[in-house]
């Protein structure tokens, strides 16, 4: 199949959008911004053996590839409405990019995305995806606004990911591997603690390192109680105590938030998740200085043996 042929076969799956003047076929897309919003945009690369593992399944590609795009616009407080998407493909294989689309797709419905335009060239399997939203002026959540004193929080829970990844050579529980192949971006959360929460970021590196990212852009430090970190019933099941803490210290690929607020906010917080679906959980302060410091049952300080992923560590 040829390029223009691979391309037509994805404009054909894109139902038509007021807010999307001219999308797929064109050099570029024709965009209507609503007034008095801002747009925010990010971008995201998943390769082939780094951000998911060889033989994944197309459609899970596909999920993930927007996923993570929609997790940044999360962490933002923003609302999703359009995306671009570029694909390296080893072979213009009509089968696999069908799979693909369908997991892609499935996941824009969810969240109301509209594919706009990309590209497609031969090369490794690798999946860029750049995605738009909207946020109110001022209500953008940011990694800079957490003050001294106030309650760090998360969502959902952690480690999963990193323990699917880990155990997949002798075979990971279907729901580890679930978390892995298809993370659920917290879209909803995000756009209900805009207005609440003072700083926010995606765990998508490991929750120490991504925490860390806030204090330097709030310059503040942080203390993190080890036993509240929340654990799912599978990954408690699959693998021992310490390992457990590890991932999710430091395992990524979770795809949670992670956010600050104001102590007397708690209520706010928990009214928020409850409208959004989404479990959250106190597990640390902000304090004076510059350090991520995670304390255990006894309050003695305790660390990973790495604090989160680093692609050029």
């Amino acid at each position: 199949m040829a390029e223009f042929d691979l391309i037509d076969r994805i404009r054909r799956r894109i139902p038509a959008r007021a807010d999307v003047a001219l999308g797929i076929g064109d050099d570029a897309a024709l965009l209507q911004v609503p007034a008095g919003r801002q747009l925010v945009v990010c971008a995201d690369t998943l390769n082939e053996g780094i951000h998911f593992p060889a033989g994944t399944a197309a459609a899970d590609i596909g999920w993930k590839a927007l996923a993570v795009n929609l997790s940044d616009l999360a962490a933002m407080g923003a609302e999703p409405a359009w995306c671009t998407l570029s694909l390296s493909l080893p072979a213009p294989d009509v089968a696999w990019l069908d799979a693909f689309l369908d997991g892609f797709l499935e996941l824009a419905a969810l969240h109301r995305v509209a594919l706009v335009g990309g590209d497609t060239t031969r090369g490794p399997l690798s999946v860029s995806v750049t995605a738009h939203g909207f946020v109110e002026p001022g209500r953008a959540l940011l990694r800079g606004g957490a003050g001294v004193g106030e309650d760090i929080w998360v969502s959902g829970t952690l480690g999963d990911a990193a323990a699917a990844l880990a155990l997949l050579e002798q075979g990971a529980p279907d729901a580890l591997r679930q978390r892995l192949d298809r993370p659920t971006p917290r879209v909803e959360l995000g756009r209900a603690l805009a207005g609440i929460a003072t700083a926010a970021v995606d765990v998508s590196d490991g929750l120490l390192a991504d925490l860390a990212h806030v204090c330097r852009a709030s310059g503040v430090g942080a203390e993190v109680e080890l036993d509240r970190l929340p654990a799912s019933a599978a990954l408690r099941d699959a693998v021992g105590p310490e390992q457990r803490r590890a991932f999710q210290a430091a395992g990524g690929d979770d795809y949670e938030l992670c956010f600050t607020a104001p102590v007397e906010r708690a209520r706010r917080i928990e009214g928020a998740a409850a409208v959004s679906g989404v479990a959250v959980a106190r597990i640390g302060r902000t304090v004076g200085g510059s350090h991520v410091v995670m304390r255990d049952g006894g309050g003695r300080p305790w660390a990973p043996d790495k604090t989160g992923y680093e692609h050029f560590g």
